[in-house]
């Protein structure tokens, strides 16, 4: 049987992991557009040591979005092997499911 309480924690730590990196990518896009911007201005040793500083937050903000791509890739294949068993356990039930989806589908399309 699919296991409800696995499924919707997982869902939820995903999401408050998104959500925080997504948080955190912004800001770090923003430092870095601010620094970058201040660099311009900026010549000498000190322009090179602000752009340093601006690319390598640029590149933490990438990783930290190649991380949740990841995460989200290894969640989404766990979800899907979830529902490739429940489907094989249940054959039937998921038949019906499909066909009453179908139905209310073809019902709401039916009368437009």
């Amino acid at each position: 049987m699919l296991d409800t309480n696995t499924r919707t924690n997982g869902t939820s730590n995903l999401n408050g992991n998104v959500n925080a990196v997504q948080t955190d990518v912004k800001t770090l896009v923003k430092d870095a557009q601010t620094l970058l911007s201040a660099a311009a201005s900026l010549t000498g040793e000190k322009a090179e040591d602000m752009r340093a500083r601006g690319m390598e937050m640029l590149d933490v903000a990438l990783g930290k979005a190649s991380q949740v791509q990841g995460q989200a890739i290894v969640k989404g294949k766990e979800l899907a092997h979830t529902a490739d068993v429940y489907v094989k356990d249940n054959p039937w039930r998921t038949i019906a499911a499909a066909a009453s989806v179908g139905l209310l589908v073809g019902v709401i399309l039916g009368r437009k």
